[in-house]
């Protein structure tokens, strides 16, 4: 592999879902395998009902801006998957993103911005009418991404 791919991260867009943490574990272990750096993006797409505001339970529901409560998440997003994947050497070395806007714009401008060997990122996996009438991130980026894509789907068993 040549030195400059090496030095491009491997950027893994998250939303603290199951899909998310199957990606990041799947992107670990490539990039422990390829020599390369994780870059964990988080884009805060901003709610229509309160924009700029995240509204927090507590005593008296406040309001806290929400770059402030997305980037608490992330953090223990990441603290989390690194206490319980402690062996994956790329997960603990993992630098962290977050930026708001739409989501796959965001995605792709960070890409272009880190200079990014690849993305790796979660899906749902819906399809037909649901996936018509939400569209689909993951599809965009692959449509999109001006480097390679990998999807990875929710590594849960389903018992027949």
């Amino acid at each position: 592999m040549a030195t400059a791919e090496k030095n491009q991260p491997i950027l893994v867009p998250v939303d603290f879902s199951s899909h998310s943490e199957s990606a990041l574990l799947c992107a670990a272990e490539l990039a422990k395998t390829l020599g390369n750096k994780l870059v964990i993006l988080h884009v805060v797409h901003d709610p229509g009902e309160a924009p700029g505001y995240y509204s927090v339970k507590g005593r008296n529901k406040q309001l806290r801006r929400m770059e402030d409560v997305a980037a608490e998440m992330l953090d223990e997003f990441v603290h989390r998957m690194q206490r319980q994947h402690s062996g994956l050497p790329a997960l603990e070395h993992a630098a962290t993103m977050l930026v708001v806007g739409l989501p796959v714009n965001r995605i792709l401008e960070a890409a272009k911005k880190i200079h990014a060997r690849m993305i790796i990122m979660g899906s749902q996996g819906r399809t037909g009418l649901a996936r018509a009438m939400l569209g689909s991130k993951a599809e965009q980026i692959v449509r999109l991404a001006p480097v390679p894509v990998m999807i990875v789907k929710n590594g849960e068993k389903h018992q027949s």
